[in-house]
């Protein structure tokens, strides 16, 4: 029964994933109607977003391989521009330091690296908050009313402009990381909050969705790092172990099937509509809660 269980969540993350709808507020929902426990806090939820990061590198791992080639890049030329100011403090000399963010894709990481540094501490500093706050499904419920006001009032105000990369200013980007840090609680659209945050910075809504996608990857191999202990915690067995490592697999089989449909959607469809689906989804949610 465990496995036809994971087989449906799994499902229901590579769904949910890449459309601003939030994935870990299904999940959570998903698990009270089938009356899972939460005896290993989030790592289950956890090793479905790692099995749609597997997808999001196999799909576009070029993309990936580049930034990751650039952020190589910008460490050796802060390494040789060190050393550069080394041998003038020395010598005196007045050797020119290199350039360390130049083309589109060196903005493009610089953007990403700038995005993760708020993710990275709220996701830490909140951890205990968001396993308390599965226990019911209150804050799912109030996680998708937030974002569907949120989808509804970018919507209407018709935010976004042009910008791409190139003319991305870096507190934009900090303001995008802050928004998916605090999209670690459940109902809280990650893609949503990120999606409607760079619209609101001027981005445009193909490069805001872009962002959004490529940004979640380090997010979600954090995530798995921070809960991977969880694996050797006392409610944990074999068979539960198993179940983890299939949901995650499954998680990125379907998210292989369905990211390029999913993302798709996101960039053609008004945001209005996945803000009337969040709010029938929270109404919902908060129904089951007292039923």
């Amino acid at each position: 029964m465990i496995v036809l269980y994971v087989f449906i969540l799994a499902l229901v993350q590579a769904i949910t994933e890449f459309i601003p709808v939030s994935s870990f507020g299904h999940l959570c929902v998903a698990e009270h109607l089938l009356g899972m426990s939460q005896e290993t806090g989030i790592l289950l939820e956890v090793m479905f977003h790692l099995g749609t990061a597997g997808a999001i590198f196999f799909l576009f791992r070029k993309d990936l391989k580049r930034l990751g080639i650039e952020i190589l890049g910008m460490l050796m030329d802060l390494i040789g521009n060190l050393n550069l100011y080394i041998h003038n403090r020395k010598t005196g000399g007045e050797l020119k330091y290199a350039r360390i963010v130049q083309g589109t894709y060196r903005k493009f990481a610089a953007l990403l690296l700038v995005s993760m540094i708020p993710t990275a501490l709220l996701g830490f500093v909140s951890r205990r908050l968001v396993a308390m706050s599965t226990d019911s499904l209150i804050m799912p419920g109030i996680g998708f009313l937030l974002s569907g006001i949120l989808l509804l009032v970018t919507d209407m105000s018709k935010a976004g402009g042009e910008k791409g990369p190139r003319e991305a200013a870096y507190y934009s980007a900090m303001w995008i990381g802050i928004c998916q840090g605090l999209s670690v609680f459940p109902g809280i659209s990650r893609m949503g909050f990120t999606i409607c945050a760079a619209l609101f910075c001027g981005y445009s809504r193909k490069f805001a969705v872009r962002f959004s996608v490529l940004m979640s990857f380090p997010a979600m191999i954090g995530a798995f790092f921070a809960e991977v202990g969880q694996f050797a915690s006392a409610g944990m067995t074999v068979g539960m172990g198993f179940a983890y490592v299939l949901g995650a697999l499954l998680a990125g089989l379907f998210g292989c099937l369905t990211i390029r449909f999913m993302v798709s959607l996101t960039q053609r469809t008004k945001l209005r509509y996945f803000a009337y689906y969040s709010f029938l989804a929270g109404i919902i949610t908060l129904a089951l809660n007292f039923v």
